[in-house]
This record gives C-alpha cells, structure tokens and sequence, in this order.
C-alpha cells in the first residue's frame, strides 16, 4: 500500500522522479497480485498502482538508493543483507519519515483484519508518505 500511495503522490512532482517498487523478506505470495483488501483500500482512496509479490533480495538492496521498511523484523531482515555502511545508511522503516511520532514505530500488519484496520494503515503510511515526499522533495 504504500507504494501505491508514494507513487501517486509523487508522480507529477518536477525534480528527480522516483522509481516505486515493492517487495518481502520472506518468499510468501511470490508473483501473485496484491492482496484484495490493500487494493481494495488503495483504490478507494484514488491511488492508482499495479503490483506483484516479489522478494527482497541482496541485489536489490545493492542498485536501490533507499530503501524503507514497515517493521522491525523487516528491518531485521533488510540490515542483515548490507555488506557495507553504504547499503546500511540507506534502510529506513517507513514511519521515521513521519515528523508526528518518535522514530521507531512500525506499519501494524492488517492481514485478516477487517477494512477499518486497513484504513488505519493507509492513514499511517500517508502520513509517512507526506514525511518522506518533504524530506525528499524540500
């Protein structure tokens, strides 16, 4: 969901464009469609994004510039990946880029959850986003 959200909201800002991808540390739903809630969600707040499951691999911390996580464990997952300070400065969780929190927290998981808990994260994760669009875009 987040994806969908920074891409669109970032699509027609002038300076650098941003490339948006997605992906897991573990090798669930590799190659399937989003899941139909997070969709659903997205697409109800007009963000407009087109996604398969891949999984986060060593090659892709090495060619992206950043790199942004929903959680601890994920985070966990990503750091043990970096080979260099250089890959490590670049992994961030997703919620540090929102200026209303201490740093730290993570993305709640609303798998099986009912639509409200998805909105709480897509409420979230704008926030995160509106943080990371001025941290990258000032």
């Amino acid at each position: 969901m987040a994806a969908a959200i920074f891409s669109n909201r970032t699509k027609d800002l002038s300076g650098p464009r941003a490339i948006v991808e997605s992906g897991g540390t573990s090798s669930w739903h590799i190659g399937q469609d989003a899941h139909p809630q997070s969709r659903k969600t997205w697409e109800s707040a007009g963000y407009n994004y087109s996604h398969r499951a891949s999984q986060f691999s060593i090659l892709d911390l090495e060619r992206l510039d950043l790199v942004l996580t929903m959680d601890s464990e994920n985070f966990a997952n990503v750091t043990a990946l970096a080979t260099s300070d250089a890959d490590l400065q670049k992994i961030f969780l997703m919620r540090d880029f929102d200026n209303s929190i201490p740093s730290g927290a993570s993305v709640p998981d609303p798998y099986s959850q009912e639509d409200a808990a998805y909105e709480h994260v897509r409420e979230l994760l704008e926030s995160a986003v509106d943080g990371l669009i001025a941290t990258l875009w000032p």
